[in-house]
């Protein structure tokens, strides 16, 4: 039930379930003829605007992107832990496991095994069967790894976790099967900072190796000021939108997380 409820109340909150939900109090008050029913309508409009301003969503994603950036070469560990969250299964039409953009994590898991920086990779993530299931996500992950040159005698698979806090603790469980402690944590660079504070929670020697950044140094520090880009960062956009929602929900993630003791 918690798993259900954590992705179902947060949607109210994002920018554009609030504004749903602010419009359908403005039903409410027009059908009562109240004189207040223009201002929810304010609000929704507030609130998508803001959450789609190119501005905004840089600010919110950036906040926590910026939080584990490796100042110095990432060290050698005893395993490579990545997290799920950037694969689809092989279902019809599908040919093969098909990659999102957090894909970017099992690209970089691969890259770091490359470069020696750990003897073993363990995926982490399972399937949540009323948001489409199919197979576990760690199956795919170890599908793609060995595609991308890890020997599958290299890698560890946690097949059933379906949140981060789960992650963490099924994890914990293969370290200490496999005597192994310091691990480099590959996952998104906006959910790091929960995932890494999850897992120190767990006791776990976890390093940050974040990836698929959303925000470059580049943006921040040579923002383009042409008057074509004004424009379009206060226009709103549906990418933009999705970003500061991304970002929205990380910290509501934190926050619950904090609340019930995994953080």
């Amino acid at each position: 039930m918690f798993l259900f409820l954590s992705k179902l109340i947060p949607l109210f909150l994002y920018p554009l379930g609030l504004a749903c939900l602010l419009m359908l109090v403005t039903l409410v008050l027009m059908w009562k003829r109240s004189r207040w029913a223009a201002f929810p309508v304010v609000l929704a409009l507030t609130a998508l605007l803001l959450g789609s301003n190119g501005w905004v969503s840089n600010w919110l994603v950036r906040s926590l992107e910026v939080q584990n950036i490796p100042q110095t070469t990432l060290p050698v560990a005893d395993a490579i832990v990545v997290l799920g969250g950037g694969t689809r299964p092989a279902v019809a039409p599908r040919p093969t496991v098909d990659l999102s953009e957090g894909g970017d994590r099992v690209f970089y898991g691969a890259q770091l095994y490359r470069e020696g920086k750990a003897p073993w990779v363990i995926s982490s993530g399972g399937r949540v069967e009323w948001r489409g299931g199919g197979s576990p996500e760690s199956g795919d992950m170890g599908i793609i790894l060995q595609t991308l040159g890890v020997p599958q005698s290299a890698i560890l698979q946690d097949p059933n976790s379906l949140n981060t806090y789960e992650n963490a603790v099924n994890v914990r469980a293969i370290l200490n099967a496999y005597n192994l402690n310091k691990v480099l944590l590959v996952t998104s660079a906006l959910h790091m900072p929960r995932s890494l504070a999850i897992f120190k929670r767990q006791k776990i020697d976890a390093i940050p190796a974040p990836t698929d950044f959303l925000v470059t140094q580049q943006e921040i520090q040579e923002p383009d000021s042409s008057n074509q880009a004004f424009i379009l960062n206060l226009l709103p956009d549906v990418e933009k939108l999705e970003k500061s929602t991304k970002a929205i929900k990380e910290y509501i993630g934190i926050f619950i997380y904090r609340l019930r003791g995994w953080a």
